[in-house]
């Protein structure tokens, strides 16, 4: 029955992407849309308040408004957390976030990440979880797509210029995440997740005793969570929590939200290049490594815990530890695949207490960092990798190696080594920082190999800007509240300009006609060619890391 329900969810899926990412390509090239007589009213008003000049940007200028664009959004939400307590809107008088803590969820919530080092039930007001995170998961997911679709124009060579990055973000907002967030915010209320300005309930349980009930605007901040994979949860337990996720069927739209846009947008691509063959290889690259991943986080949960089953004890319903009995086995794995692979970062069950492959499933795609990924992040990542194996193709028959239909040539590849290194860089480099100092230290609760994995584990979701993490690490601290920002600033916005740096330099070149010795990109030899590279980078990079946490604990498991 689990197998069957995840399959129903794939299919669903295979269903919505086609459509998806055509209404996608039509927004992002200007097309008209049935929504057009009312959100371009919408639109003129904004250019109108703003005074945003829609005129056409070169890739250092669209790279520079993201950045300066999203620095002021991060020091008003900044103002925000630190005076929550002092503004209104705050139903349960909650405080003021200390400053690194304001730091790190500011950081957190711009970069599309939504690592939380805090319990937003307790942790916010109202008004922050409104005009602060809800705001950000718009912008900073409109941002991350934005960046996508000026990668785009650049790599299908329509023009030198990178689209206008206002023009673009609003564009996004207003025509794709505001629309169908509403419509799965409509569709959260119908199973039952709260959608009130009102503040906590006090209620007499059938024990007599009473107890808190907190809640909030909880259905409009969890549709723009999920569809724009930004992950963080109004509540401390996110979507394990009944009041964020109460339903198999909820369950289901938000997995489905998860998955939408960053499948489509590869279905986008192909539009763009006006090649779908090209876009095929790059969907059936990260659908192999997802579908590998998936049966490894299912199998392994379904196995239960060897170490209880050697000592007697009942595996046959799996290993429940940490999961909702409503949602099982299958749909928590699933769930764990997906949140890992898209990068959203939620998760309806604690993946510290998944299995060691289970856990090494969700990590191992974080680390890989191309399979889908959030809004845009992903699919640059795995054009990346693209590029990177046409290049040593073409070392290996000594020809100047071309993608799509332009030469890569040094200037390029200096950029694609700085994006790839970066990552394994930002992730390896604080983990050890953290496993020899005194507060890096503290924060481990778990000894041992499991403690290895929870450090690994949290500086992996930062740097792949995923928000996920094993929960038993204690990072509340200045320690980890500094280094995590700065982790997730680093994973942000180095790869994504230096990728928007490599469109802007193919978009400037004249394209190269195909010939007898061009190396075909759209076939079935360079998906397992792409495969390939991607997992022997990633194996160069971080098999010594995994092999020191959670393989060493699995093996040790089956004593």
């Amino acid at each position: 029955m689990g197998i069957i329900q995840i399959i129903i969810t794939l299919a669903l899926l295979a269903v919505l992407v086609i459509p998806a990412g055509k209404y996608i390509f039509n927004v992002i090239t200007g097309g008209k849309s049935f929504i057009d007589p009312v959100f371009d009213r919408v639109d003129s008003l904004i250019y109108k308040v703003t005074g945003v000049k829609r005129s056409e940007m070169g890739w250092k200028q669209y790279a520079i408004s993201l950045l300066v664009t999203n620095l002021v959004m991060t020091l008003l939400v900044y103002l925000i957390f630190r005076l929550q307590g002092h503004l209104g809107f705050n139903p349960n008088k909650n405080g003021s976030m200390e400053p690194f803590l304001a730091f790190n969820t500011a950081i957190s919530f711009i970069t599309n990440t939504n690592l939380q080092h805090y319990s937003g039930e307790w942790g916010l007001s109202h008004l922050s979880q409104l005009a602060a995170i809800t705001f950000l998961m718009f912008t900073s997911a409109a941002s991350g797509f934005a960046a996508a679709a000026a990668f785009m124009r650049g790599l299908a060579g329509k023009t030198k210029n990178a689209g206008n990055f206002f023009v673009d973000l609003i564009r996004i907002t207003t025509r794709i995440l505001l629309p169908i967030s509403m419509v799965i915010t409509l569709l959260l209320v119908w199973q039952g997740v709260p959608q009130t300005l009102s503040g906590n309930q006090t209620v007499t349980t059938i024990e007599g005793t009473l107890q808190d009930i907190p809640l909030g605007p909880v259905a409009v901040l969890e549709s723009i969570k999920h569809l724009g994979t930004n992950g963080g949860g109004f509540f401390g337990a996110n979507s394990s929590h009944p009041f964020e996720n109460p339903t198999p069927l909820a369950n289901l739209v938000e997995i489905l939200s998860m998955m939408l846009l960053p499948a489509s947008l590869v279905y986008t691509f192909g539009l763009m290049l006006k090649n779908k063959k090209q876009s095929r290889v790059i969907f059936a690259a990260m659908a192999i490594l997802f579908l590998t991943a998936l049966p490894v986080c299912y199998l392994a949960e379904q196995a239960g815990n060897p170490a209880l089953s050697a000592a007697g004890l009942n595996q046959a319903m799996g290993n429940l530890e940490g999961k909702e009995v409503r949602f099982g086995i299958a749909q928590s794995a699933l769930f764990t695949t997906v949140t890992t692979a898209f990068t959203t970062g939620a998760v309806n069950n604690m993946h510290d207490s998944l299995t060691p492959l289970g856990g090494l499933a969700a990590l191992g795609q974080m680390m890989l960092n191309v399979v889908f990924g959030g809004k845009g992040v992903g699919f640059m990542n795995m054009i990346m990798y693209a590029i990177l194996a046409v290049f040593l193709c073409g070392l290996m028959v000594g020809r100047t190696p071309e993608f799509l239909g332009k030469k890569i040539e040094g200037k390029e590849m200096k950029l694609i080594a700085l994006a790839i290194l970066v990552h394994p860089f930002i992730i390896l480099i604080p983990s050890a920082i953290a496993l020899v100092t005194g507060p890096g230290l503290a924060g481990i609760t778990n000894p041992g190999f499991h403690g290895l994995s929870q450090v690994l584990y949290e500086f992996t979701s930062a740097a792949a800007n995923n928000g996920s993490g094993f929960e038993g690490l204690a990072d509340n601290s200045l320690f980890w509240n500094f280094s995590t920002g700065l982790v997730m600033f680093f994973g942000r916005y180095i790869s994504m300009i230096a990728l928007l740096a490599v469109s802007g330099s193919l978009a400037a070149k004249r394209e190269v006609p195909v010939g007898i010795g061009t190396f075909k990109t759209d076939n079935k030899l360079f998906t397992f060619i792409l495969i390939a590279v991607v997992l022997i980078v990633g194996a160069l990079t971080f098999f010594p890391a995994i092999s020191l946490g959670p393989v060493a604990e699995h093996l040790t498991l089956g004593k």
